[in-house]
């Protein structure tokens, strides 16, 4: 493949989500990094920035529509993606001022993830 690889940052607090979705992101050729917490996510994004995020919502300290607006603010190019165990959840108004509606939100948890790394190309190219 010519060209960098685009970088996905995972924010979610479980291991076991990072991990996999880690995994499926570099078996596609992406660039993957994680962090567990918002606040650790926007560290990376200090000295690593990252095309886009997959962020859960739920998360210690900052939550992930916090972390989300910051990024933002700070990245404005900045792509996210949504992985939620939240079945009520729907983006905020300030989150849909930067574009993330419901086609960029998915549930917890995928059968397959191979549905969620298509969602995150589909997004870059957007």
């Amino acid at each position: 493949m010519g060209g960098e690889r685009i970088r996905i940052l995972v924010v979610d607090d479980e291991e076991s989500i990072r991990r996999g979705l880690r995994a499926w992101l570099e078996d596609d050729d992406f660039e993957a990094m994680t962090a567990e917490s918002g606040e650790k996510a926007l560290e990376i994004l200090a000295s690593d920035p990252a095309d886009g995020a997959i962020v859960d919502i739920r998360l210690p300290g900052m939550d992930g529509n916090a972390f989300m607006e910051q990024a933002h603010r700070l990245y404005p190019s900045m792509r996210f993606i949504i992985y939620t165990g939240s079945v009520a959840y729907s983006p905020l108004p300030q989150l849909r001022a930067i574009g993330i509606s419901e086609r960029d939100i998915f549930q917890k948890p995928l059968s397959d993830l191979a549905v969620l790394v298509a969602a995150v190309k589909d997004r870059m190219k957007r």
